[in-house]
């Protein structure tokens, strides 16, 4: 992905990635349940999608930062029914679920040779397919984690929520206190933030929670999702949005 089109890392970029996790979790759940593609059937078609995504924007002669949003929302939808088809079809134990998804996001981490021209000013890794592939298998383990969290450990999508949530508060004020900037401490962000968007999706829909259905919570989130992206863009400077 284009240089242009990645936005900047910041409080708005972790917000908006917070709650693009908590939709994405929503929109796999209704992509199987509602849409009853179970787990596995609805994989291709958003693998089209992400595709199609970056297709596009790699035609695209204006800079859009949506193409990375839209991309990075397809992934999560699809890494929640990754997540689930390994531990719920599959029946594979979280924890060795778990500790093969973060070898394999490590291995992908130590294959990719950052390009001198890594975007230090943002501290995004380039966005290239070593990129979206870890991006998937973050947003994978992270599924898992929230479930594991959620499931295994009993504390429910309310708990666990809190949890996690504390969790990301925890690495996010590390990021800015200690001034982390290295890939590895942004990889461990994102893991971070797809967990508890894992139990806050489960939170907001489930019986056990809010209770509100994933038709509405999705609905919901995704408005909420939008409205972000949107006060972020109409929030940058005037140079910037003429970029």
């Amino acid at each position: 992905m284009q240089t242009r089109n990645v936005p900047a890392t910041g409080p708005g970029y972790w917000t908006a990635l917070s709650i693009a996790s908590v939709f994405g979790a929503n929109m796999g759940d209704f992509c199987s349940k509602i849409l009853h593609l179970g787990h596995a059937n609805g994989l291709l078609p958003l693998a089209i999608l992400f595709g199609a995504i970056l297709a596009a924007e790699r035609r695209a002669t204006a800079a859009n930062v949506a193409f990375y949003w839209l991309a990075v929302i397809a992934l999560r939808t699809a890494a929640t029914n990754t997540g689930d088809l390994l531990t719920h079809d599959f029946a594979i134990p979280y924890p060795v679920a778990m500790a093969g998804l973060a070898a394999l996001l490590a291995g992908i981490l130590i294959l990719e040779r950052p390009s001198p021209q890594a975007r230090r000013k943002t501290s995004v890794p380039d966005t290239n397919l070593y990129y979206w592939a870890a991006m998937m298998v973050a947003g994978t383990l992270g599924t898992a984690t929230g479930d594991y969290v959620a499931d295994v450990l009993r504390l429910g999508a309310g708990g666990g929520s809190l949890v996690l949530c504390a969790v990301l508060a925890v690495v996010l004020a590390a990021r800015a206190i200690g001034d982390f900037t290295s890939r590895a401490s942004y990889w461990i962000t994102i893991v971070a933030i797809r967990s508890a968007g894992t139990t806050m999706g489960d939170y907001l829909a489930g019986r056990h929670g809010l209770d509100l259905g994933l038709p509405i919570s999705t609905a919901a989130t995704g408005i909420v999702f939008l409205t972000i992206l949107a006060a972020l863009f109409y929030a940058r400077p005037p140079n910037e949005a003429a970029a």
